[in-house]
């Protein structure tokens, strides 16, 4: 891949996945599109990751949107049909089964904010601009923008953000709620990947599990929550790594979970 690099951490329990276009301050392209949905799902089969990062090369922007550059040059029937590309890139991120936690430098506008809307928590520096400015250029957020920025800050603020196409820095978006954890300058990356090795010595099964219930539990009445919650309490007691985690707690030592 050209514009995308995964490594590991935290003893390869940890993936981060990197946008690597930073002369174009990483901004979506039709081949960072499909590799980050390569990359994701790869990520996504490796039954040893635990959690994953997302982040980005270069000092200028975690991601300025999509590629406006490349979609100049595109007629109406091009954009339709790069459509399912585009698409299948953020429903990668929102598909990871494991955590991800985006680690969020400078501009993050667009698809860039969509991109770190569509992951579990945001880790954002002091250079962090967010921003939804579709509507500034004649277009509607077409990667879960209106959805999960409705879901993250509620409907004033989203509507505030989706409709003005405003940008906000790291003091503003920390007080809105779009940011989960804010670190000084240049540590986004490392902060986010220490935050997701806290994460990965946890039960992979009931890490998973709990993320799930989360995800298929927000917008529906309290009853059907709790039934989802349910569902994933039941996928976590009868695992070896609740068996193994109780052990571990009367035995006093780390547990070795068998993932499973």
């Amino acid at each position: 891949m050209e514009t995308i690099s995964v490594s590991r951490h935290h003893g390869d329990l940890v993936a981060e996945i990197t946008l690597s276009r930073p002369e174009a301050m990483n901004a979506i392209s039709s081949q960072l599109a499909g590799e980050l949905a390569q990359a994701c799902t790869e990520v996504a089969a490796d039954p040893g990751v635990r959690a994953v990062v997302l982040s980005a090369a270069g000092e200028r922007a975690f991601c300025a949107g999509a590629d406006l550059k490349e979609r100049s040059k595109m007629t109406d029937a091009d954009i339709l049909r790069q459509r399912p590309a585009m698409r299948g890139a953020f429903g990668a991120v929102l598909s990871l089964p494991q955590p991800v936690i985006a680690a969020v430098h400078g501009f993050a506008l667009g698809g860039g904010c969509e991109l770190a809307l569509g992951c579990d928590l945001i880790v954002a520096d002091d250079t962090a601009v967010f921003g939804l400015p579709e509507v500034t250029v004649g277009l509607v957020p077409g990667g879960g923008g209106t959805q999960l920025a409705l879901r993250r800050l509620g409907v004033g603020r989203a509507a505030d953000l989706v409709l003005t196409g405003r940008k906000v820095g790291a003091d503003e978006a920390e007080r809105l709620g779009l940011i989960d954890r804010r670190v000084p300058r240049g540590t986004a990356a490392q902060a986010a990947i220490e935050l997701a090795g806290q994460i990965a010595a946890n039960s992979p099964v009931a890490v998973r599990a709990a993320k799930q219930a989360m995800r298929h539990g927000w917008g529906v009445g309290l009853e059907s929550g709790l039934d989802v919650e349910d569902a994933a309490w039941r996928t976590a007691v009868v695992s070896a790594d609740r068996r193994e985690g109780i052990a571990a707690f009367v035995e006093k030592r780390p547990p070795a979970w068998p993932g499973g």
